[in-house]
């Protein structure tokens, strides 16, 4: 899996594909070799990009300062890492993409 990468100190690295402006925030899959995020944030003063960690840190289960946007601020195309993600994050993370 290209999308999700487990770094030697324990933390998660995330492709994302981001759609910022929908109705809800949610995991919809994949989108090539990244994992689909819609958020319910419009992509103005960064409040997409702080939907997008909420969001995740919620659905991984850490807390909010674990998540942070390695690059891609102002882009659909980012790279999020998770730190001290244990395996059962990264497996909830995959099942949220479907199948493979």
């Amino acid at each position: 899996m290209n999308w999700l990468r487990r770094g030697a100190d324990g933390g998660l690295t995330i492709s994302l594909h981001v759609q910022p402006g929908a109705r809800r925030s949610e995991i919809v899959g994949l989108h090539g070799d990244a994992l689909k995020v819609r958020l319910a944030a419009p992509p103005v003063d960064g409040r997409a990009n702080e939907c997008l960690i909420e969001f995740l840190a919620a659905f991984c289960g850490v807390p909010r300062r674990q998540v942070r946007i390695l690059s891609g601020e102002t882009s659909r195309h980012k790279l999020l890492r998770v730190d001290d993600a244990d395996e059962a994050t990264a497996q909830r993370l995959r099942d949220a993409a479907g199948p493979a």
